[in-house]
């Protein structure tokens, strides 16, 4: 019997030519699709005759209620090896089993620079009057060497970005509840006394933070107000961290210089939300993973997973432990 294969929020068009399915093409019928399906009934519609589902990173929730209507799915893959929006409780007890795939942290790391830089020498603002006869340099850029770099958070992506920011001859700074100041010598960088400290010394502020009960909105107004008038604040880890209503005011009224920004509270984001239109604000529609390596990787392993599922040994498991 052949067994259906969703593969969601293909954006690009890439998923099934970034690895090659054709091992599984006697067992599984393989479809890609587009477009994010915001509306449960129609994703459920979508979804029915699927035993398989691949998912990309976090797009698309997979809550007890939608685990529920899909009776017919017996394994869900999801791009990475952590995904918050997977109920593993509640699809452990469909008997549903969920697996990952590697990911690389050099791609969320590169895009946190092309934001930074992009910020700091204004290139939106110049190449769109370059582009439109515009004045021949209408502002004045920050200079990276000197300047302070505060990370928060210095896992495998901090670590990369603050290793970039010495070579930049940027000052590091680092803080996260439970990093040391050994941890955050190894990586160039000086342990802040505390997140206060961090955001009153730095010309530049990236978040690199898992989203978790702790630090879900751990940036709001006060912590906005602590930074400095000239700084500029870029997330490129998960929206949540910020408190949004907090940010616009930031961004608006001039309590920072600006934000890059790469996650979003709603994905993709409406097409009337003020992010999208703030002079100070240089966003992305997330793609901070989104590089034909990992592209690579998801789907190989995404491949391999379905493989060894459909062999009796399922791979790469997660579980809620």
């Amino acid at each position: 019997m052949t067994l259906h294969c969703a593969v969601l929020d293909d954006y690009q068009g890439a998923a099934l030519t970034s690895a090659d399915w054709s091992s599984l093409a006697d067992r599984v019928e393989v479809r890609a699709v587009r477009e994010h399906i915001a509306d449960r009934d129609r994703l459920v519609a979508e979804l029915a005759d699927c035993e398989i589902v691949v998912a990309m990173r976090e797009r698309t929730p997979f809550d007890a209620d939608l685990l529920c209507r899909l009776p017919r799915l017996r394994l869900l893959v999801t791009t990475g090896m952590r995904n918050a929006s997977i109920d593993l409780a509640a699809a452990a007890a469909q008997g549903v089993t969920v697996c990952g795939t590697g990911s690389s942290a050099t791609p969320p790391g590169e895009l946190t620079w092309a934001l930074l830089l992009g910020l700091a020498r204004h290139i939106t603002t110049e190449n769109r009057a370059l582009r439109e006869g515009g004045p021949w340099q209408s502002t004045v850029g920050q200079d990276l060497a000197g300047r302070t770099l505060g990370l928060l958070g210095l896992g495998r992506i901090g670590t990369r970005v603050a290793r970039v920011a010495t070579a930049f001859g940027m000052n590091v700074l680092a803080w996260s509840e439970n990093l040391t100041a050994e941890r955050a010598s190894e990586a160039g960088a000086q342990l802040a006394a505390n997140k206060e400290d961090l955001l009153r010394r730095s010309d530049f502020v990236s978040i690199h933070l898992v989203l978790s009960d702790r630090t879900r909105g751990l940036l709001g107004e006060p912590e906005l107000r602590a930074m400095r008038p000239h700084a500029y604040l870029v997330n490129t880890s998960r929206a949540a961290i910020v408190d949004r209503t907090a940010l616009l005011r930031a961004l608006r009224e001039g309590w920072i210089a600006g934000a890059g920004l790469d996650v979003f509270d709603t994905e993709p984001l409406p097409a009337d939300d003020p992010l999208r239109s703030l002079p100070n604000v240089l966003a992305t529609p997330h793609l901070g993973y989104v590089t034909e390596g990992n592209y690579g990787t998801f789907y190989t392993e995404a491949v391999e997973d379905i493989a060894a599922f459909l062999d009796g040994a399922p791979v790469r498991i997660l579980t809620g432990g």
